[in-house]
């Protein structure tokens, strides 16, 4: 994973926070302008679960309900070693050849 300029380069968005009312649309806008496909790793309690934002009247729905998340990292804040535990099993999974039933 390299750190990019722009979405258009990306191959992996990475949300850190919990999605806000006013957030939503501009991460559909991100998320779509991505190159396919395009993987959302949820990194932290506050991306993956809203825990102590969930009853707040500005936190919008949970984030796999407004992208398809192919990663969760859980911990607040999440360990080093899990964020490189996490993505070394997201490629790991990408590399894995797919078995086609004939």
């Amino acid at each position: 994973m390299l750190l990019v300029g722009s979405v258009r380069h990306a191959d992996v968005i990475v949300v850190t926070g919990a999605m806000n009312i006013k957030s939503v649309e501009r991460m559909k806008r991100i998320y779509e302008q991505a190159p396919k496909p395009c993987l959302v790793v949820a990194c932290g309690t506050c991306a993956t679960s809203q825990e102590m934002f969930k009853e707040s009247y500005s936190i919008s729905k949970p984030l796999d309900e407004i992208l398809p998340v192919s990663l969760y990292i859980p911990g607040c804040p999440p360990r080093p070693e899990a964020i490189i535990a996490g993505i070394v099993k997201l490629i790991s999974k990408l590399n894995k050849p797919s078995k086609k039933k004939r």
